[in-house]
Parts: C-alpha cells; structure tokens; sequence
C-alpha cells in the first residue's frame, strides 16, 4: 500500500458495492424520509439540522424562487436558449449572472464576520453601529444587503425570514448587530425607506446558522434554480429562436464615417 497522501480527502458521500451514503447515512435510507432542505443542510453543514435549522432552510430555499425578468440572471437564459436550445446552457448563464449586485447573501456574510464588535462595558449595539456606520459613509463604503429598487421601508421577503428565524430559535447577535446596523444607516442618511433585502436577511441568518459565506451564495444559487428552470422551459416551448434587443429599446450611434477619409487622417 502506497505511503502517498490520497489525491483528494471527502467526508460528503461515499459509494461502496451496495450503496452510497452521504454524510455516513445511507441515502436508501434518507429517500422518503428526509426533506431536501433537511438534507442539503446534512450534505452542506456535514450533520442533521434540529427540526427549526431544517424548517429555517426549507424558508430560505423559497425565498428567492423567482423575481419575474427583472432578474438579470433569468433574463440572460432566456435570450441564451433561444439561440442554444439547451436546458443546461441556459442554467449555466443564470448561476453566472449571480454576483455583487444579484444573489449574493456572501457580501452580507463577510460584512457581518468582519464587523461584529466586542462591546466596551456599558456600550449598546446601537452606538457600535453609529460609529460604524459614521466611519463608513465617510469613506464612501456601502452595506451590503440594504436597499431595494421596488421595495419602500419593508422587504415583506425578508420580514418573513426574520419571523421564521425569530419562530424557530435561530435568531441571534449577528442578526441583532446587523438591524442595529441597518437603523443606525437608515437615521444618518435620513433614509428611512431603504430596507433590508430578502438577500441580506438570508446572509444575516445564514451566518447565525454557521454557514460560510460561500455557501450561502450557493444555497442562494438553488434557491433560485426553480424558476430559473420555469422561465428555460417556457422559453424553449415558445419556439421564438434568436431573441434580440429591439431597436427602439436602444440608443444607437447614428454618426457615420468615410473610411478612406479616417485612414487618410490617421496616416495610412
């Protein structure tokens, strides 16, 4: 037997003669018996969630289903399979499109790992998240997770999240730090409309719950992949191939030029 450290070290799943397991759990076992937010938090936390861990991954796998074609990343599928007819090319756009602006509860995770004060005796959440709110808009810095282009002083999304953390005992300090956060913003800039979005709640509840922001990111990416699917399939059967921007969509450059004069003029 080789002395040779193995290429690769998993503990995800395994596959013997007779079965696969995951996480040491026979899947045979598992179909039927355990949701899929049960398992993808089993596959991605590498053990079985308490009945509200579960119940609060099934919220977050729901909450951002879908956002009509006001999602760039649905969007780009469309106009994607209409020119490559292929279920999983236009997958592939939609998980691509996914980044700062987009399905990214990652940038709430980081914020919140970075920020997260130790409290001098005396010091309330609310003044911590004055001063750094202060330091912040002086360096021209945003928080990631606030504002919305439709939604005015309430995400209903993200409100719904926080009840089912609240319900279920995933609430937390890095919840609490990040809606002192958010009001200490909303006063300084005399914004009181801009709310927190249903992905920066995700991000603030998925820290609490231990996952990395990387992988909240990825729980935000199958999230979404229902309607992602949805929207591939209408528009394969739609039968429209070759999808463009119509003209009177765009603001063209109408100046023309003489060739032979700009080469002349450039010294060919």
């Amino acid at each position: 037997m080789s002395n040779q450290p193995a290429y690769w070290s998993s503990a995800v799943s395994d596959v013997d003669a007779n079965n696969v397991f995951i996480r040491g759990f026979d899947l045979g076992e598992i179909i039927g018996k355990l949701s899929f937010p049960t398992v993808t938090f089993l596959l991605i936390r590498g053990r079985l969630p308490t009945p509200g861990e579960s119940k609060m991954t099934d919220a977050v796998l729901c909450s951002v289903l879908d956002y009509a074609l006001r999602k760039p990343g649905t969007a780009a599928a469309r106009f994607c399979v209409s020119s490559n007819p292929s279920m999983v090319a236009g997958l592939a756009t939609a998980v691509l499109s996914a980044g700062e602006y987009s399905l990214a509860p990652d940038q709430t995770g980081n914020f919140l790992q970075s920020t997260l004060p130790q409290l001098a005796e005396g010091e309330s959440l609310d003044d911590a998240a004055g001063r750094l709110v202060a330091q912040m808009r002086a360096s021209k810095q945003r928080v990631p997770g606030f504002g919305h282009p439709v939604f005015r002083f309430t995400d209903p999304r993200a409100q719904q999240l926080k009840a089912i953390a609240i319900e279920t005992g995933v609430w937390g300090e890095l919840c609490d730090w990040y809606e002192a956060v958010h009001r200490a913003f909303t006063e300084q800039a005399g914004k009181p409309e801009i709310v927190i979005n249903e992905v920066g709640m995700m991000g603030a509840i998925l820290a609490q719950m231990g996952f990395t922001p990387q992988e909240m990111t990825g729980l935000a990416v199958i999230s979404t992949m229902p309607g992602v699917v949805a929207h591939i399939s209408e528009e394969l059967q739609s039968k429209v191939r070759i999808r463009v921007i119509p003209d009177d969509s765009v603001d063209y450059a109408r100046e023309r030029h003489s060739l032979n004069d700009e080469l002349a003029k450039a010294g060919w």
